[in-house]
């Protein structure tokens, strides 16, 4: 190979690329176009007088020696990034960037009460909030950290409280009872028409409910099936059947009546949503930021619940 030395934008721009496996989401990134990047990964190819990738029309695949590279390169980027990223201990106000997964569910219960006020105590700090339902690969997918209902999380992850913990409840309008009945067990709720949810994977949601400690699945059933809680609650208001949504989501329609609790002895287990990230020594700034105003904000009650 001749002396030609590689810049860190060529480093950063080859590393973007053999992290999305796509030209495309490596461009989004880094703010350019894809013919752009890939103009210049191919550039720079050339003068490495080595290839690096292999494209086809579909995929984009690092070759043995591409992959090599990576491994070579990753450690020192990841170095300068964290040395850059601790000029942040310098300053009197923190910057950088913040990019999180979060669930619909979540994000309607808590951006207003935790996300939107972070923001403002730390102005210089750019949040970039994914609202997205689909269990991603928070690493692979280049995301700091991920929010998830629940704290059954992979072994390599940390896991912080998000928000406060709530109850799941079943819930319908006067009407609807008036016309269909009040369930008295879990069970029973196989006999009503119930609004489902569905997963981004295509799986339906089971109703959780709890009985001298134990969990009891119910698979419902019903001629309406939806993939937010916003509809959820829309059609529930509208006597379209029952639904199962957090506590916080229908606080304000319980208190004025519009809807009524089902079976609320069976519902008392409270669970919660966790922000969780990568168990690895350094975390960048804005997200030890992020995870100390979680914890600080822990004995808020955000959600009217």
């Amino acid at each position: 190979m001749s002396q030609y030395r590689a810049t860190l934008q060529e480093l950063e721009m080859f590393a973007a690329i053999a992290q999305h496996l796509s030209f495309r989401k490596a461009a989004a990134e880094r703010n350019i176009t894809p013919s752009a990047l890939s103009h210049a990964m191919r550039n720079f190819e050339e003068r490495l007088g080595m290839r690096l990738l292999n494209r086809t029309t579909r995929k984009v695949a690092l070759t043995p020696a591409g992959e090599r590279f990576l491994q070579r390169i990753q450690p020192a980027l990841q170095d300068l990034a964290q040395a850059v990223d601790e000029l942040n201990d310098w300053r009197s106000d923190p910057q950088g960037n913040l990019r999180i997964s979060i669930p619909r569910s979540a994000e309607a219960l808590f951006f207003q009460s935790l996300i939107l006020p972070f923001m403002q105590r730390y102005p210089q700090i750019s949040v970039e909030i994914d609202s997205n339902d689909t269990l991603l690969d928070i690493v692979t997918a280049g995301f700091d950290a991920g929010v998830r209902y629940g704290a059954v999380l992979a072994q390599d992850m940390v896991a912080v409280p998000f928000g406060e913990p709530m109850r799941a409840v079943a819930v319908a309008t006067p009407a609807f009872i008036t016309r269909h009945g009040m369930p008295q067990t879990p069970a029973e709720l196989l006999h009503f028409p119930c609004i489902e949810r569905r997963f981004p994977s295509g799986r339906r949601y089971r109703w959780e409910f709890w009985q001298d400690g134990q969990k009891q699945e119910v698979a419902v059933r019903g001629s309406l099936i939806l993939d937010n809680n916003e509809r959820i609650l829309q059609a529930a208001l509208a006597g379209a059947g029952i639904a199962f949504l957090h506590q916080g989501t229908v606080a304000e329609a319980l208190q004025s009546g519009e809807l009524v609790e089902i079976l609320p002895e069976f519902t008392q287990v409270e669970e919660g949503f966790w922000l969780y990230y990568p168990s690895r020594k350094y975390i960048p700034t804005p997200l030890r930021y992020f995870i100390d105003w979680l914890k600080e904000n822990r004995n808020i009650n955000n959600t009217s619940c």
